[in-house]
Parts: C-alpha cells; structure tokens; sequence
C-alpha cells in the first residue's frame, strides 16, 4: 500500500503526454567490475568479500551477454513496430590496468573501451572475441543508444588515496583487472564506485577536467556527442551543471527526491519531476520504474515493475524504467543473465499485450520530445 501510494505521489508533477511512451535506461556498461570468474576465486581467497552482486556477477558485457539481450530486445516491437531499445549509461574509460602495474600503481591510468575489448580478446577469446565489432552493431541497429555515465566508474580522490596508503583490498583487486569489493572508500561522504561524490565543495572544479575528458572520449569511443548524463554511483552537484551545459548535455537524470551534498557532510533535499528544468535550462528526467530482477527481495520483478509502469500511464506520464548492467551479465553465472533476460522479456511482453499503443523510446528521444513540447 505505501509504495503503491508512493508510485501515484511521483507521477503526479511534471509533464504529461497521452503517449505510452517505454524508456529503459540501464547503468554501468562499459565499465570492468569484475574481470572473470578466476579474479573472483583469486579475491575470494585473499579474503576480498563479496559485499552486493555487482562484486559477484558484474563483468564488462561479453559477446554472449550482447548477443542474448539483443535478442530479447528484437523480439519484441511496439506500436510502430520498432525493437525496444536500451539507453545504456555508459562509461567510454576503464583501468589500465597492465600500465598501472609496471609503475607499480602509483597513480589512476584510464584507457579506451576499444582497448579493453581488445585486451581481453586476447586474454578471454571465449568470452570476448567479437564483443566489440557486436556493440558498434547494436548502435547501428538502435538497439542501444549509449550516454554519457562519466569517465570510468570509480571516485579518483578515493582510488588515489588507497593507492597513496598502499591498501591492500585495492590492490589485490587491480592485481586481478577488477575494481570491486572494496569495503570503505577512507572518506565518509564518498562511495568508492561514485565519480561524482566529494568531501569539500570546492573539490567539484576538478571534476571540470574529468567531464571534459570523458566526454571527448565518450564521442571517440561511440561515434557521437552524448546529450544525456546519469552520474555512476551517487548524485552530482548543481555546479558542474554549467560546465555540462558548455559540453552540449541537455538531459540530467535526478531522483524524484534528490538528497544534495553540499559539503562538509551537509545535507540538503530538493524535490524533482521529469521534464523540470533548472537554472541552465537542462531537462531533467525522474526514473519512475525499478526494475532489478537478479535482485532477490522476494518478491515478482515483472508484476513489481508493470504495475509502476501501469501506474505512470494512468497519469499520462512516460514509464522510464531504472535498471543496471548487472541482471544481464553471464560470464560469472550463465543463470544470473538466463535470469534477467526471461524477466526482461516477460515484462516486454507484457506491456506490449496490455498496451498495444506502447511506443519505445531511447532517453534521447524521450528528451526531445519534452524539449520540443516546450518550446513557446
């Protein structure tokens, strides 16, 4: 009852459309986690836990991984008979790792998602053989339309702070290509995974250099300027904003209650709705659907998450779905991904069948569309 009552609350604010408009916007492609299953057995005996499933199951995207999804996502089409489409939040940098090790991880070097595919060609033919060459087709066929999610998923004042104090869970992961089960950040208002995350306020002009940087990589890597920007691992500050606008960002994704550092442990909410814009005139965007099915809460992911998408169309707003990488990764364990594509494509399905009208959109297109609308 109260989170049906919640999901009603959220929907009311913010702009509207009689469409039945689908968008899935899923965090944390591009981004090593976890390297393979023989790092997680070699992390397992150094006494590195597994704290969540992403420390478990989340690989970079294999070729099968990219393979079975685009299946799914071929399989079913909406009202114009269009796929649906994945926005993947998406991370255009990793680790070098092999360089870091021959200074002896001294300092944070970033290399190009082409590059890691190609390092792991090399190292995991099975698995990743053709991975790439597979997501440049996924973009070519609009089955995925990637945006920016930073420079790599990692908070470089923690990573360097370990690296300075010489931590052993850190090491012990970059010994094995991962960045995962890391237990504290050394830092009480940064999580280690949160790029975007700082103690002082005045720490978010270096975070200028990084955006920029990841941006231009960003296009290098996937063809294109990104437009639409989700931060990994924790929320942003309002004053990078401008500097996103200058890159050419013109969507944010913020929560319906969005919990603002603002230094020094201080707190403040700021309440959110999708098509809000702020001071710089970007477009906000409120995901409005969760929709997790390798997250065992005990309860029916499908049912869960079309009754919030019922729940959006009855107030005639679009049903953006909020979703990560991880419930459809298989390297680690082929049912972990079996598992959340049946999910994915059952809830497809079954938005589809009750509403025939249903239209997919990528984030992008969902964007413009309420940039247009508000134009006077």
């Amino acid at each position: 009852m109260k989170q049906a009552l919640l999901d009603n609350i959220k929907n009311i604010p913010g702009w509207k459309s009689a469409r039945k408009i689908l968008v899935l916007s899923v965090d944390d492609y591009g981004n090593v986690r976890l390297d393979s299953q023989k790092a997680r057995k070699a992390m397992n005996e150094a006494g590195l836990k597994v704290l969540s499933r992403f420390d478990a199951y989340d690989t970079l995207e294999s070729r099968r991984d990219l393979e079975m999804l685009y299946e799914v996502l071929d399989s079913v089409r909406d009202s114009k008979e269009r796929a649906a489409v994945f926005t993947p939040f998406a991370m255009p940098a990793n680790i070098n790792f092999e360089a870091m090790a021959e200074q002896d991880y001294q300092s944070y070097i970033p290399e190009n998602l082409p590059e890691t595919y190609r390092k792991l060609e090399a190292l995991q033919p099975k698995a990743y053989q053709g991975a790439w060459d597979l997501w440049q087709e996924g973009i070519e066929k609009a089955l995925m339309v990637p945006q920016f999610h930073g420079r790599e998923h990692l908070n470089l004042k923690s990573f360097e702070a370990k690296l300075a104090a010489r931590d052993t869970e850190v090491l012990m992961a970059l010994k094995n290509r991962s960045y995962t089960s890391i237990s504290k950040s050394g830092f009480p208002n940064i999580s280690y995974t949160a790029a975007y995350e700082f103690e002082e306020l005045e720490e978010n002009q270096s975070f200028k250099f990084i955006l920029q940087d990841g941006l231009d990589r960003f296009e290098e890597v996937y063809g294109y300027k990104s437009v639409h920007f989700n931060p990994p691992g924790g929320r942003e500050h309002p004053m990078i904003h401008p500097f996103l606008k200058e890159k050419g960002v013109k969507y944010l994704d913020t929560p319906f209650i969005k919990r603002q550092h603002e230094g020094g442990g201080r707190y403040q909410k700021s309440l959110n709705w999708t098509g809000k814009q702020n001071k710089e005139g970007l477009i906000l965007q409120v995901r409005n659907v969760v929709f997790e099915p390798t997250d065992n809460r005990g309860f029916d992911w499908v049912d869960y998450s079309f009754r919030q998408i019922a729940t959006a169309f009855k107030w005639n707003k679009p049903a953006i779905v909020s979703s990560h990488r991880v419930n459809f990764c298989g390297e680690i364990d082929p049912e972990n991904r079996r598992k959340g594509l049946a999910a994915l494509k059952a809830l497809l399905e079954r938005v589809v069948k009750h509403y025939p009208d249903v239209e997919f959109m990528s984030s992008v297109e969902l964007g413009d569309t309420i940039a247009q609308s508000l134009k006077p």
